[in-house]
C-alpha cells in the first residue's frame, strides 16, 4: 500500500474540494448561450440577450405578478389522492409523492389573492414541473376554488396556463374537470367579472380545449407553444409540412387565436389595465381600494 497516494492525497482533495450547485449556469435553448442562473432569475426568468422566456414555477410566477411579490395563498380543497389506484411503470401514488417532493406543491395549481398594480386580483397558476402541469381532480378543484374566490372578493380572475393536458392516471375523472371548469367560468360571467388567460410555454391538450380558450382576453408570452396536439403529431396525420412558427404565440396572434403577445415584464401592467377597463375601476392606482384582507408575503 502506497500511503502517500492512497491515503494522504485523497484526504487533501477532500479538504480543498469545493461544492458548486448543479444549476449555477443555464443554457439558452435558442442561442446556446450559457447564462448565470442568478442573472436569469433577476430578469424574471427571461434569458438576457436572446429574450427567451423560460418556464416559471408557480410561486415565482405569483411573486413576479403581484405587487411587491406579496399575496395571500388561497386554501385549496382536498380530494382523493389516487381514485383509480392506477399503475403503469410506476404507481400513481408514488408519482404524486415524487412531484410533491420536487415542487413543494400539493398539485399542479397554486392560487393567490392580492394586488396587481394596485388592482385586487385573484390569480391561479399552473406549474409545469408538477407532472407536466396535467389536470386531475385536485387541479380542477383548485381552478374552481380560484373562480369562487374571485366571485367572493369581486375581483378579476386570471389563469396562467402551462400544461401538457389532462392527467391520464385519473381517466374520466380528469376529463370531467373540463366541463366543471367551464361551469365555473360561466358563474364568473354571470357575476360580471372578467376572466383573463395568460398562455405560457407550453399550453396543450385538454387545457387548450377547455378553460385556456374561454377567456375574455387571451394573452400569450413570446414564443409559447399553444395547441391541442403537438406539431409532430399533426404533420404525421395530415402528411404535410407545417408553416414556420406553427402553434407559436406570434403565429396564433396573426391568425386570430390569441389577442396579444406580451413580454413577461409587461404582463402585470397589462392585466391591471384590462382589469380596470372591464370592471370600470378608476385609472389611478392610488384610487383603487385595498383588498378586504391584509396581503401577507407568501412563504
Amino acid at each position: 500500500m502506497n500511503w502517500i497516494s492512497e491515503v494522504v492525497r485523497p484526504r487533501i482533495k477532500t479538504l480543498f474540494k469545493r461544492e458548486s450547485p448543479e444549476n449555477l449556469w443555464i443554457k439558452c435553448p435558442d442561442s446556446g448561450q450559457m447564462v448565470f442562473h442568478k442573472d436569469v432569475e433577476a430578469n424574471g426568468f427571461v434569458i438576457p440577450g436572446s429574450d427567451h422566456h423560460m418556464k416559471v414555477a408557480a410561486s415565482d410566477r405569483l411573486r413576479l405578478t403581484f405587487d411587491e411579490g406579496k399575496w395571500v395563498d388561497v386554501p385549496l380543497p382536498e380530494v382523493a389522492t389516487d381514485p383509480l389506484k392506477f399503475r403503469d411503470e410506476k404507481r400513481y401514488a408514488d408519482r404524486l409523492k415524487d412531484a410533491r417532493a420536487k415542487t413543494g406543491a400539493v398539485d399542479a395549481f397554486k392560487v393567490g389573492y392580492g394586488r396587481v398594480r394596485g388592482l385586487p386580483m385573484t390569480i391561479a397558476v399552473q406549474d409545469f414541473n408538477f407532472i407536466g402541469g396535467t389536470i386531475g381532480m385536485a387541479a380542477g378543484a383548485a381552478f374552481i376554488r380560484g373562480a369562487e374566490t374571485a366571485i367572493e372578493k369581486n375581483t378579476p380572475y386570471t389563469v396562467f396556463a402551462a400544461s401538457g393536458g389532462m392527467r391520464m392516471q385519473e381517466g374520466i375523472l380528469s376529463l370531467m374537470q373540463m366541463p366543471r371548469a367551464t361551469v365555473a367560468i360561466r358563474r364568473l360571467r354571470a357575476a360580471g367579472l372578467p376572466y383573463f388567460v395568460v398562455l405560457t410555454n407550453p399550453t396543450t391538450g385538454g387545457v387548450t380545449a377547455s378553460y385556456a380558450m374561454l377567456g375574455d382576453v387571451h394573452i400569450a408570452e413570446p414564443g409559447a407553444l399553444i395547441g391541442f396536439a403537438g406539431p409532430r403529431v399533426i404533420e404525421q396525420t395530415v402528411r404535410e409540412k407545417l408553416p414556420d412558427g406553427f402553434q407559436r404565440a406570434e403565429y396564433l396572434k396573426d391568425h386570430g387565436m390569441v389577442d396579444m403577445v406580451v413580454h413577461r415584464h409587461d404582463i402585470p401592467a397589462m392585466l391591471a389595465r384590462l382589469g380596470r377597463l372591464l370592471t370600470k375601476q378608476p385609472g389611478s392606482e392610488m384610487a383603487v381600494k385595498e383588498p378586504e384582507q391584509p396581503v401577507a408575503e407568501a412563504v
